[in-house]
């Protein structure tokens, strides 16, 4: 039978609920219990795919093509679990779902309503990812915050749903702030207060309360919440910030967190073996070198933009014994021709994926200048394409190369549209998503980082490499080192006459985990550190 753990947030938004709910699910596994995790989204589209970064930061893709909010990643990197598309619900999906069922006639022409329909809905949702994940535990991250409208379908849902389950078998814990004020030189715990008065008010009582705060939380302030939201003092659980979100598993254990959960439910468990993940922190907090590693992208304002980009390159460094400055470069202003002095103090250059011409050229004058400065250089879906434009231009002089996505009239569009995308209309989940299989050449860089012939990595693109041009880039260098099981699509290419320049078609980024970096950044990252090493001599 699965148990469950809601989690919701109150205050204000960006607390921290992903991260807290991804560091219970490491610590329940480390006692050998089989844990998944839902994110509810309140937001009405359908999915995250068509969002633009600026509004919701990345946009993360499973094995199976769901194209999902960012915090689907955290659960993955912390628990090293694959996730689908049962385990992100939106509002979009349940209004769609029971619009459909009234049009089909299933509710034997009742009024629809919020209540019963949309909360039952919300209901099977959270049962059908327990069914599939075949789970012991359940965690189901409520997104937004307490208060919020667009919330309130799904509070009364979990509200009713521990009644159904069995209120033994469930267990609610709120993230909630409490600020210091400097003026006064304490913390203030009103804030908790009234979101904990908030969530009382629509029949949840929290189980765990943790506290979000720049400063240590004394005996006294987690006695004055512990009396006025209701709960045990030993359920106040204080969660101070801290330099690594890596550390966040290790300060919840240390509060006893886990131990609380699994009385609460009313499970045996073995100890922890969290050895992985301590022997992990101490290769991250003890590096033996540095490098500064520049990601040339167009979203630069939100790093949330490139969350799993910025991970995975830090995954990279643990795996290398590298501290990783990880520095986001405006490719706009590289296209106007300013920052190539930013350029000039990089140990490697990443150019990652992205939508739309903007700033395109200046990635690909960041890439010309780590061909021709022999940068270690990765890039990553738009950044291959963009490396095979730079290559048709400055080395195998088609000057007017471009991607069809820019030019449509373009003499040599090197990436054109893939073929089964040509009628697509809808904008939504129709792209190239989730696992494809790619077989790696010997006697590659792809090859020798992996140490596989085959690999499946997650896709989504629209836009190919344009197999027209193979045999022209082959005979300038350019080697085709991943390909398609058919050998049709180009997957992975890279420059052997240089230290290190490997450009994929798929996401490699989505398979890294800070216990096991993926192979491309982790031989990224050692390169960069080898080529910062020769510079000093």
């Amino acid at each position: 039978m699965t148990r469950y753990i809601f989690i919701t947030g109150g205050n204000v938004s960006s607390l921290g609920k992903g991260i807290t709910s991804s560091s219970i699910g490491r610590l329940l596994k480390s006692r050998d219990i089989k844990v998944s995790v839902i994110k509810i989204d309140p937001y009405l589209n359908v999915d995250a795919g068509t969002m633009n970064p600026y509004q919701h930061g990345e946009v993360y893709v499973t094995d199976d093509g769901a194209e999902t909010d960012l915090d689907l990643g955290h659960y993955e990197r912390f628990i090293d679990i694959d996730l689908a598309k049962h385990n992100n619900v939106t509002t979009g999906q349940i209004y769609d779902a029971v619009i459909r069922k009234e049009r089909a006639g299933e509710f034997l022409g009742g009024c629809v309503q919020v209540i019963p329909h949309i909360t039952n809905e919300i209901k099977n949702r959270i049962k059908i990812a327990a069914r599939e994940s075949r789970c012991e535990i359940l965690i189901v991250e409520i997104g937004g915050t307490v208060g919020d409208i667009e919330s309130q379908p799904y509070l009364e849902a979990i509200r009713q749903f521990r009644n159904e389950a069995g209120r033994d078998n469930c267990i609610n814990v709120h993230l909630t702030l409490v600020p210091y004020l400097g003026a006064a030189g304490e913390l203030k715990t009103k804030l908790t207060q009234h979101t904990v008065k908030e969530l009382r008010a629509v029949g949840i009582q929290p189980d765990l309360i943790v506290c979000r705060t720049k400063q240590p939380i004394k005996d006294d302030v987690k006695a004055k919440i512990s009396l006025f939201c209701d709960v045990p003092k030993e359920c106040v659980i204080p969660a101070p910030d801290t330099p690594e979100i890596y550390d966040i598993p290790m300060t919840f254990e240390s509060a006893g967190v886990a131990d609380l959960i699994i009385s609460r439910l009313g499970l045996v468990a073995p100890a922890p073996d969290l050895s992985e993940w301590t022997s992990m922190l101490k290769r991250l907090k003890n590096p033996v070198g540095e490098v500064r590693i520049g990601v040339i992208g167009k979203y630069i304002e939100v790093r949330d933009s490139y969350m799993s980009i910025l991970e995975a390159i830090k995954h990279g460094g643990i795996a290398a014994g590298a501290t990783v400055n990880s520095q986001l470069i405006d490719a706009s202003e590289l296209e106007k021709g300013r920052g190539k002095r930013a350029l000039e103090k990089l140990d490697g250059i990443l150019v990652p994926g992205g939508f739309g011409y903007r700033g395109i050229e200046g990635k690909i004058r960041a890439i010309t200048y780590a061909r021709e400065n022999n940068i270690p250089f990765l890039g990553i879906c738009l950044g291959m394409q963009s490396a095979v434009i730079e290559f048709a231009r400055n080395v195998c002089g088609l000057k007017k190369a471009n991607s069809s996505e820019f030019d449509p009239e373009t003499p040599h569009p090197v990436i054109d549209l893939m073929l089964d995308q040509k009628n697509v209309a809808d904008k939504g989940g129709t792209m190239r998503l989730g696992v494809y299989p790619c077989h790696l050449e010997p006697k590659t860089a792809a090859a020798a980082a992996y140490k596989k012939k085959t690999v499946d990595e997650r896709h989504r693109h629209r836009y190919e490499f344009n197999n027209k041009y193979r045999k022209q880039m082959q005979a300038k260098g350019m080697s085709f080192s991943g390909l398609s099981p058919d050998g049709n699509l180009v997957e992975i290419i890279e420059l052997p006459a240089l230290r290190y320049f490997v450009a994929a078609q798929f996401h490699p980024e989505f398979k890294s985990r800070p216990t096991r970096p993926h192979p491309l950044f982790a031989s990224f990252v050692k390169s960069a550190l080898e080529h910062s090493q020769s510079k000093q001599g």
